[in-house]
């Protein structure tokens, strides 16, 4: 396999003044030898990052940036409030540095207060957490990360990157009943919403790699906000808007395992000022999906929150239109998470003019479907993670818009085997890049727990889903068999399976012509530079 085939080099990223390539002797754009590990829901993921805070020492280091943080959202019980664990850590020694989006007002439903809150927590246990309004107007700071470095146990270095933000909602596990800590969505997903969502456990160099983002942010120079508003609230709370001194990058951590990694962002085309580090912006998700979907053949397999965006699937359509043999498969949420009056139809327009084109050019190889529970409560999918071909993987913040694409500044990682996967097909797509045991593992994983397979009496075998044809047909079965199961009255018992088949909404044109240009306004805004808007470049 030829790496460039499927990973962006050092100039196809776009960024020609980040140090995140530049850091390396060769100005390699991807590192070798890491150990990565899906942990899929926070009940994964919280435990886990709760027992490495924990095992931290003083001079160690931990680093975080998150969209949303809730001090009291519990870890793992009673005890293990994040604000507290963080706090507590600092108390300790270990250096906390924390970078959170200041969100909008409160009364727009954001997280202003919540975020302010965590940042309290920490400082007061000596760490120090900033409020980053560092963004174009209506924009946000998306990325969730955290890593912890420790100076004399490298081997311990672990980063986490992906979806799941350190608040409410997000504790859930595989069986759905949602987050005991709850903060209420759309009507459809009850009092305590289920959530599908996924986080990475990153162990090796480049662990580095993401560490050099962090740094990047925390180092910029420029103030926190530009809103006098906002700069006369920073004084009133007595805030903290100078980032204190890191101290020196470590060296990379040693190679642990067979998965290569390559980081990829997203920052916008700053209005005025942009940033030292991305002066034009950086948009290498996009440009690295970009690339790795012109090698797909067989399946490509999306999670995605929302997919509601025509220019970004443009490059989806291309693929399907170019291979009458590649298939897709989207899980999304039922339901968008705002059911306004406003607010609804502005989101579900977008989504409906992208499944069109999808489906347009893919016809009955395009199938998208929404999850629920099994007591009937759709899952709200957070998920942001693209399969293509069993090869190349994706995991981060980025959503498949073009806000995520272009807009708010975004983290993702494509992850890349060493280590072909023996189970046949060996190499769906047939261009002899041979399928890749991480890719097709975490496909797997997500698909069994959809497909509910390991209840009993689901005739179909485990290594089956390797097939993508079979899997795509089994997706399909699934999903047929529960709705008929809903559209009968529920008589009988409930099919084993999560999948419902997403039904498109219907709008009037008139409605179409209204909803349009408020969702590429407000809900999904470009933020490209103009000649590469025209030319829909990224």
């Amino acid at each position: 396999m030829e790496l460039s085939d499927w990973l962006l080099t050092s100039a196809e990223r776009g960024n020609s003044a980040t140090r995140l390539d530049r850091r390396r002797s060769d100005r390699r754009a991807w590192s070798y030898g890491n150990l990565v590990r899906p942990l899929i829901h926070g009940a994964s993921y919280f435990p886990a990052l709760l027992s490495t805070i924990r095992a931290q020492r003083a001079g160690d280091l931990l680093l975080f940036t998150d969209w949303r943080g809730d001090p009291d959202e519990r870890l793992d019980g009673p005890g293990s409030e994040i604000g507290s664990v963080l706090a507590e850590a600092a108390r300790r020694g270990v250096i906390v540095k924390g970078l959170l989006w200041r969100s909008h007002l409160d009364r727009f439903q954001f997280s202003e207060a919540e975020n302010r809150h965590l940042g309290d927590a920490i400082e007061a246990g000596g760490g120090e957490c900033l409020l980053d309004m560092r963004v174009r107007p209506g924009g946000s700071h998306h990325q969730k990360l955290v890593v912890l470095r420790h100076p004399d146990r490298p081997e311990h270095d672990v980063a986490y990157v992906g979806g799941i933000d350190l608040c409410h909602n997000r504790n859930d596990d595989a069986a759905h009943r949602g987050d005991s800590q709850s903060l209420r969505i759309a009507a459809a997903y009850g009092p305590h919403p289920p959530w599908h969502d996924i986080q990475l456990a990153i162990r090796g160099p480049a662990v580095g790699d993401i560490e050099a983002g962090f740094r990047e942010r925390w180092e910029d120079p420029a103030p926190l906000t530009r809103s006098p508003l906002v700069r006369l609230r920073e004084f009133a709370h007595d805030e903290d808007t100078r980032a204190d001194r890191l101290p020196a990058q470590a060296p990379d951590p040693p190679p642990c395992g067979t998965h290569i990694v390559q980081a990829l962002r997203t920052y916008p085309n700053r209005l005025l000022r942009g940033y030292d580090f991305a002066p034009d912006g950086e948009r290498s998700i996009a440009r690295g999906y970009r690339k790795a979907l012109r090698r797909a053949r067989a399946l490509i397999y999306l999670e995605d929150q929302y997919l509601w965006s025509p220019h970004v699937v443009e490059c989806f359509a291309e693929a399907l239109t170019a291979h009458p043999g590649l298939r897709l498969i989207a899980v999304i949420p039922t339901v968008p998470e705002q059911d306004g009056r406003l607010t609804l139809p502005m989101n579900l327009i977008g989504r409906i003019t992208a499944l069109d084109r999808l489906r347009g050019a893919g016809g009955g190889r395009v199938a998208v479907y929404g999850l629920e529970n099994h007591v009937g409560t759709p899952v709200y999918v957070h998920a942001k993670v693209c399969v293509i071909d069993d090869v190349w993987a994706s995991v981060g913040s980025d959503n498949i818009n073009l806000r995520s694409w272009t807009h708010d500044s975004e983290l993702t990682c494509a992850v890349l085997d060493e280590g072909p996967d023996p189970r046949e097909p060996r190499d769906p797509g047939g261009l002899g890049d041979g399928a890749r045991g991480f890719a097709r593992d975490l496909r797997l994983e997500l698909m069994r727990e959809h497909l509910d397979l390991e209840a009993p009496g689901v005739p179909l075998a485990p290594d089956a889903l390797c097939d993508p044809l079979k899997a795509f047909d089994a997706f399909a079965a699934s999903a047929a068999a529960l709705d008929a199961w809903h559209d009968h009255g529920r008589h009988g018992p409930r099919p084993p399976g999560r999948l419902r088949t997403y039904r498109r909404p219907s709008f009037s044109s008139t409605a179409k012509r209204l909803y349009t240009p408020l969702h590429r306004l407000l809900v999904d805004p470009d933020g490209r530079p103009f000649g590469l808007r025209r030319r829909n470049e990224y």
